[in-house]
């Protein structure tokens, strides 16, 4: 396996530890929301929402875990790419068209996230693309 895949098995990791901690506290306070994320309508915010938003969370942490656990799995990598362009959809439309999010650190950072981590999957996909190629000219 290539260097660039088990580094970007291990962001994986580290993504989805996170998400699962911003998962507890989701269920924990939901004030947490209104303070980091939701800053231009704190109001908007209420347990169910924040309950809603930490199962949504957690979905993303096991299924980017489980990419890292077994990254050659094609549709499990296209799954895992797609909660990051899902979790970039859904933060810019928080800030640009419903306007309950501002452009504070809580929103740039998983947006840069998400957009780092899209950038290393699509990179990533072709060093899998470069291994499947050198395995099957191996069996040729």
């Amino acid at each position: 396996m290539s260097r660039f895949l088990n580094v970007l098995r291990s962001w994986l990791v580290m993504v989805s530890v996170i998400a699962a901690g911003n998962t507890l506290q989701s269920f924990r306070d939901h004030g947490f929301l209104s303070e980091k994320l939701y800053t231009a309508s704190p109001g908007l915010v209420n347990g169910l929402q924040a309950r809603t938003f930490g199962v949504w969370t957690l979905l993303s942490s096991v299924i980017r875990c489980l990419c890292a656990i077994d990254i050659r799995n094609r549709t499990l990598y296209h799954i895992t790419l797609f909660t990051f362009f899902l979790a970039l959809a859904h933060f810019l439309s928080e800030v640009f068209i419903y306007h309950t999010a501002a452009l504070t650190i809580g929103v740039m950072a998983p947006l840069m996230v998400a957009s780092f981590s899209i950038m290393g999957m699509l990179i990533g996909l072709q060093y899998l693309e470069v291994e499947a190629l050198s395995k099957n000219k191996k069996k040729n």
